[in-house]
């Protein structure tokens, strides 16, 4: 019996390293030389996930094989879901596309936009990065902020938006917690888009995720034409909303919400903005390859961003553009997707009864 046993775990692991020699020379069969993989992203360039694409396109073209160049092209429209929509019904399904999201995909997808026409369950992410955001007035009203805040909340602000049921579903539902009379323009492309109409003034209230916050607005308040006034901040191990580590010195949301209303926040509201705060920004930005793409394929892209995210320099040269957030792949960035597409029903339901009242929006 021992003998048959012995021989029965001799074939199997025979079995097994074959299966991994096939695997492996399957892989090594693979080269790009010569060849251009696009990196389409469904936004503006210079917002947060076009600055995500261009810093890592050089460093996937150097970890695949045969060195491809990796071109990013820019998709925008209706707050990504052109792009998006254009990746699941027409892209190729040989390697030689990938696709960028972020919160403002996800949050169509979750609230069940009738514009929607991808599903997340079509795509294997092959990276996927956490963030945070900052919102920032231009600099008179941002002393007038730090000085007196209860005459800032009653100024009129204006600020542009992709949507109602993008991203900026965030900053939009936290500005309402606080009382604060903000007038979206909707229909921008990206947020991109909204911090040039904040530098041309004609919008006096932004946001920025982190990444564009570093690249993009740093100078601004550096020259003294910017005043960030709060960020979304992280959640510890705990599940509690703290200060993010990138900028320790700006209040979170939660915070300025204790300071006007002199209390913690809880209730519907806060369940719902917390719930799409984590699906939005703790799992924020995924590049994604066609599930329906040959296995050693995605094998190499998710191998090639783990080197990428295990060189001993990493975390000197991505800070400037990414800030220090988690970079996942394999089974991590498999476990943050399924963060950002699942959502509690109940907040769902708020959201949606939020956005009717709100903005005459009946999804």
């Amino acid at each position: 019996m021992k003998k048959t046993l012995n021989l029965g775990f001799k074939i199997s692991s025979l079995l097994f390293s074959f299966l991994l020699l096939v695997s492996s020379s399957s892989s090594a069969l693979i080269n790009y030389e010569g060849q251009v993989i696009k990196w389409v992203v469904p936004f503006s360039a210079g917002g947060g996930a076009d600055v995500l694409a261009r810093f890592y396109a050089p460093l996937l073209s150097e970890n695949l094989p045969g060195r491809p160049d990796v071109e990013v092209i820019n998709m925008p429209g209706a707050g990504s879901t052109k792009g998006a929509n254009w990746f699941s019904s027409e892209a190729p399904v040989n390697g030689k596309v990938i696709f960028s999201t972020s919160g403002s995909t996800q949050f169509p997808f979750l609230l069940d936009d009738p514009r929607v026409k991808y599903n997340y369950n079509d795509w294997e992410v092959i990276l996927a990065s956490s963030t945070g955001g900052v919102a920032y007035l231009p600099s008179e009203l941002g002393s007038l902020w730090n000085e007196d805040l209860k005459s800032a909340l009653d100024v009129n602000f204006v600020y542009a938006s992709q949507g109602p049921t993008r991203l900026d579903l965030v900053p939009l539902l936290a500005w309402s917690m606080l009382g604060m009379n903000v007038d979206p323009i909707f229909g921008i492309k990206g947020r991109a888009d909204g911090r040039l109409m904040f530098e041309q003034g004609y919008v006096n209230i932004d946001y920025q995720t982190s990444s564009s916050f570093l690249a993009k607005v740093t100078p601004l308040v550096e020259n003294g034409h910017a005043v960030p006034i709060m960020t979304w901040g992280i959640l510890d191990d705990n599940g509690y909303i703290i200060r993010d580590p990138n900028f320790p010195d700006i209040p979170t949301f939660r915070e300025v919400y204790v300071k006007v209303h002199n209390e913690e926040p809880s209730g519907s509201a806060w369940d719902a903005w917390k719930a799409f705060f984590i699906a939005g920004f703790s799992a924020q930005k995924m590049v994604v390859i066609n599930k329906n793409t040959d296995d050693e394929i995605i094998d190499l892209f998710s191998q090639a961003f783990e080197d990428i995210i295990n060189q001993k320099n990493f975390s000197q040269i991505s800070k400037n553009s990414l800030g220090v957030y988690p970079q996942s792949t394999g089974l991590k960035a498999i476990k943050f997707k399924e963060r950002a597409t699942q959502i509690d029903p109940d907040a769902i339901s708020w959201v949606k009864n939020w956005l009717n009242d709100s903005y005459n929006l009946n999804l």
